[in-house]
């Protein structure tokens, strides 16, 4: 359970600190995961990775990524390619997995493969 924001600790301060449970860092990947803004997951990565008082250089290492690259993946401007997020979820002891929404699924339409391809 996350502790309340103390008065004079930052939000950042207090989010880094409340990310160093490894629950919460998950729930914490998983709602970026789920947000519109897709740069969104890449600030909530970050923040993991800071949690967990880990290097760039070493984490860069451990992703099998150069560290310049694993900046500008992780940058605001950053547009990370799949196998370079897979390589940092990888190195981070995560994977991802596909699901079924349980809401707002649009109604599925039985095609043949033969009326899909001339379609």
């Amino acid at each position: 359970m996350k502790k309340p924001l103390s008065p004079g600790v930052s939000y950042h301060e207090w989010l880094i600190g409340s990310l160093k449970d490894e629950k919460e860092a998950f729930e914490y990947l998983k709602a970026a995961l789920e947000d519109s803004d897709p740069k969104m997951f890449l600030v909530a990565l970050r923040n993991v990775i800071e949690a967990h008082g880990i290097k760039m250089t070493e984490f860069a290492g451990k992703a099998n990524l150069n560290r310049e690259n694993l900046y500008k993946i992780l940058s605001e401007k950053g547009n990370p390619n799949w196998k370079s997020i897979h390589k940092i979820l990888d190195a981070m002891g995560y994977s991802l997995t596909l699901g079924v929404k349980t809401s707002g699924r649009p109604k599925r339409t039985r095609r043949t493969h033969r009326q899909a391809v001339s379609a």
